[in-house]
């Protein structure tokens, strides 16, 4: 393998891509390219800043539910048309048609997060974006929606949405070989590098190699034990951040788990709670991702988080008990129940050890786990779009530090996309109505912390930690890693 040219960043990723089809985009890595490839209205910075990117201002109407953008001037979509308030509209409208049955996080996430109404075009620089009810985190999550552009996609068959994107960003795609490398070519003269090249490289000890190799600018999901490797290595360095990402085993509760092993006896919080206490996660973070962490209460990042609630403490005694009294006890032959625990391999930070020590700490306390692994792109990442892994599932969710609501907005309503486990408390579901008319912030805070408190009680998930995040970085650009995990290379430069 060649060294990169002096124009060009290879980057290796962990897992292989899905689609380009901007409303079916799911996963971080697969947005991490699209990212460069279709434009926002405003971006996000590392610091939860808004910025201004395809658009110039923003006006929000007096009750909340109109929010009007003013588009730059001399934008063009890369068929080379004129990218107009037209094709902003037909973006958002787009990813809301059910006879397109799209999956990915606009309409998945976003849109059932800020009850999106529709989109119309004022003029060629205005668009307004109509939102059903009020919704205060609605600025951030209108900053991700991918821009396309009308006249090219309504031409294209499915499969040609998946596969050759007509997009607005500082990059187009130039090749695709499906499992190996995407290839992007700069299109906007201010990017610095000429092309941004995505290998897809599974084992971390490969793409470690072709890291210090010189072959590899930036790899991610550096495994723990090679840390010093790349350090030691005097091409390359170990860029470690706290990440924003919510580990955590989920619960899914949907009708079709109720008859399966296990599946029955996940339905009661009492053995979810109980579960709680069988995992030692401090340990978990020490010996298999290399770092001290605190376990989390919750889904909310820190540190607007639930500061009144402690995380669970390793108590094995207390997990068989809880058991015990909820009607689960131990068998002739010490099991109590049996469950399979689905994960994916190597999507996460050393995610397979993890999944096994899970599956070896409830063991221990007389739940006989099945570890079921599975290949991350092609078979894992449907099961979870479609709310069908389970009984138990292991998986990571994207978050941010910018507000606690974004993070909860998982969990925004019951039939939401990323309800992967389809809970369905009201005491948790029927609040968000309390948190919309909250008279103040105070107020609204308190009606947060009676939420997540009932998330840390009787909520879908096992709750494990927030994922550090190792990157390794070639002495010849100057990365500098954020704690979302998005990569944005368009200012990066090839020194």
């Amino acid at each position: 393998m060649a060294q990169p040219a002096a124009d060009t960043i290879v980057v290796g990723l962990s897992a292989d891509v899905t689609t380009f089809d901007p409303d079916n985009i799911a996963s971080r890595d697969n947005a991490n390219i699209a990212r460069h490839i279709f434009g926002t209205l405003y971006t996000v910075s590392a610091e939860g800043k808004f910025e201004p990117s395809l658009a110039e201002s923003l006006e929000v109407s007096e009750d909340g539910k109109t929010y009007t953008y003013t588009m730059k001037e001399g934008l063009t979509c890369h068929d080379g048309e004129p990218l107009t308030a037209e094709d902003v509209a037909y973006s958002f409208n787009r990813g809301k048609d059910p006879a397109g049955n799209f999956t990915g996080n606009t309409p998945g996430f976003i849109y059932s997060s800020i009850a999106f109404d529709k989109a119309e075009a004022v003029d060629d620089r205005h668009v307004k974006i109509m939102l059903g009810d009020k919704n205060l985190i609605a600025e951030g999550l209108l900053a991700e929606v991918y821009i396309h552009c009308k006249d090219s996609y309504e031409k294209m068959s499915p499969d040609q949405a998946a596969t050759s994107p007509i997009g607005s960003g500082a990059y187009k795609l130039a090749s695709w070989a499906k499992g190996s490398e995407v290839v992007l070519e700069r299109v906007d003269p201010s990017a610095k590098a000429a092309r941004i090249v995505w290998r897809i490289i599974p084992e971390a000890s490969t793409r470690t190699a072709e890291l210090i190799g010189g072959n590899v600018d930036l790899i991610t999901n550096v495994a723990p034990d090679q840390l010093d490797a790349i350090n030691a290595s005097k091409v390359a360095k170990v860029q470690a951040i706290q990440g924003t990402r919510r580990m955590y085993v989920g619960f899914n509760m949907g009708e079709q788990f109720k008859t399966q092993p296990g599946g029955d006896a996940i339905q009661d919080p009492k053995v979810r709670r109980a579960m709680q206490y069988a995992i030692d996660v401090p340990a978990i973070c020490k010996q298999l991702l290399n770092f001290e962490c605190e376990r989390a209460t919750g889904l909310v990042n820190p540190p607007n988080d639930n500061k009144a609630l402690k995380p669970y403490p390793y108590d094995p005694e207390m997990a068989e008990k809880l058991l015990d009294e909820a009607g689960w006890p131990r068998k002739d032959g010490g099991e109590r129940f049996s469950i399979k625990l689905q994960g994916p391999r190597g999507r996460y930070l050393n995610d397979q050890n993890v999944i096994l020590a899970i599956a070896q700490y409830l063991g221990d306390i007389g739940i006989n786990v099945e570890p079921e692994l599975m290949e991350w792109s092609s078979v894992y990442v449907p099961l979870i779009r479609e709310r069908n892994a389970g009984p138990m599932f292991f998986l990571g969710t994207g978050g941010a530090k910018w507000s606690a609501l974004y993070d909860m907005s998982d969990l925004s309503e019951v039939d939401a996309g990323t309800n992967y486990t389809r809970w369905s408390d009201p005491r948790w579901f029927d609040r968000w109505e309390d948190i919309k008319n909250a008279a103040t912030e105070e107020d609204r805070r308190k009606i947060i912390d009676e939420m997540l408190t009932v998330f840390y009680e009787d909520g879908p998930w096992l709750l494990l930690y927030f994922q550090p995040d190792f990157y390794g970085v070639s002495n010849r650009i100057d990365f500098v890693a954020r704690p979302d995990e998005e990569i944005f290379l368009h200012d990066v430069a090839v020194k």
